[in-house]
């Protein structure tokens, strides 16, 4: 995907710019010719020096170098590529990109192109978490730019959390899909996602401690891949992505009613952590203390979403269920994929020592009619992006 491409590295001015020099490394050992392009700001973390020494190219740097302009212009310079790398994004550069900025020479090359651009967003937590960001970060995806990461993890500054760059591996891999085809261009792909919220009172509800993150990236990677997704989420911490069609459900019937309006569908991933039960008696009113002592609660099991879309009469080509296990993992998901009917199942140990409910990686076993694939620990947009690419060669 990546040999005999054509990329603009655009260095942005934060500390993750050293992953760079790893990156054009990277680029290079792929085959790929690398045009760098360092901000004023990028230069206080990397010399152009090491820069043009890794790429084996010159550096670009100053957008009124007349030297520069009669022998390859900007709009020349920002149309030569195959693709245009940002990274790191920082927050500055995404806000500049979202309002069309053109005060620099990464700026104008990046307004003035015609070519299609992937960004890694680097920043503080707080920025990251920032109105403003999530503002232009979607705006940017509406525009049609690519994103990759950002990632949780320690942070330079002291803290931890989102907002690490992706590593120059992921970064790589970003690369090679976005210079790839589309392959699930003209599919419709639906993409169940967080917990739901199975009220008791008003104000009190029984819930799961889904974060949403693996489901939102995996809507994500099937987006970047071409897919038409429908993604139908509970009341998630995590924020959907944007290009998708969002359908907020708060209970397992509400999502059942989604699903079944999202259908047909080519694909179904199932990736909600949908509550077994409900309360059949739950109060119109706050429960208050009495001296009756604690108040009755009479469960119902609420729809098995996976079971029914799987008999489906407008069943999809390919339904993939998730099983979050705290014990026999692989053993109990081979079960569930046999009782509920369904392609695949994707397995993961969800015991508080993984770390992995609520958290950013995870380690999945695919299940399959055919055997058992054991992936290793990945941040939850690799295992997305894994699990995209596995739908896309099945569709094929």
């Amino acid at each position: 995907m990546v040999a005999g491409k054509h990329i603009t590295l655009i260095i942005g001015g934060g500390i993750a710019a050293y992953k760079c020099l790893d990156l054009i490394r990277k680029l290079r050992a792929a085959g790929a010719q690398v045009t760098p392009v360092v901000t004023r700001a990028g230069a206080e973390f990397v010399t152009p020096l090491s820069v043009a020494a890794l790429a084996g190219a010159r550096v670009y740097q100053d957008l009124f170098d007349l030297k520069d302009e009669s022998e390859m212009g900007h709009i020349q310079l920002s149309r030569a590529a195959d693709l245009l790398v940002v990274a790191p994004a920082t927050a500055d550069m995404m806000a500049k990109m979202a309002g069309g900025h053109a005060d620099d020479l990464a700026t104008t090359l990046l307004l003035a192109t015609d070519k299609p651009v992937l960004i890694a967003p680097a920043m503080n937590l707080r920025m990251w978490e920032h109105a403003a960001t999530r503002r232009n970060l979607a705006q940017l995806r509406a525009d049609g730019v690519a994103v990759v990461g950002s990632e949780s993890g320690d942070m330079a500054c002291g803290e931890y959390g989102p907002g690490r760059m992706a590593e120059p591996a992921q970064i790589l891999d970003a690369i090679a899909t976005a210079l790839g085809p589309r392959p699930l261009t003209g599919k419709r792909v639906l993409v169940t996602s967080g917990p739901t919220h199975e009220p008791i009172d008003p104000v009190r509800y029984i819930a799961n401690r889904s974060s949403g993150a693996q489901g939102t990236a995996i809507a994500a990677a099937l987006r970047d891949l071409g897919a038409d997704v429908v993604f139908v989420t509970g009341p998630a911490p995590v924020a959907p992505p944007s290009g998708v069609q969002v359908v907020a459900v708060e209970t397992a019937r509400d999502m059942l009613h989604a699903v079944d309006a999202a259908l047909p569908v080519d694909v179904a991933v199932m990736a909600a952590a949908v509550a077994d039960w409900r309360v059949e008696n739950n109060f119109a009113q706050k429960i208050k203390k009495t001296p009756q002592g604690t108040p009755e609660l009479r469960f119902s099991e609420n729809p098995d979403i996976l079971k029914q879309l799987s008999s489906h009469a407008s069943r999809p080509e390919l339904v993939i269920g998730f099983a979050a296990e705290t014990e026999n993992v692989v053993a109990n998901a081979m079960a569930k994929r046999t009782r509920k009917g369904c392609d695949w199942i994707v397995a993961n140990d969800v015991s508080p020592a993984t770390g992995i409910m609520g958290g950013s990686e995870n380690a999945v076993h695919l299940v399959t009619q055919t055997g058992v694939e054991d992936w290793p620990r990945l941040p939850k947009t690799e295992v997305a992006r894994k699990l995209a690419a596995r739908i896309a060669k099945a569709l094929t």
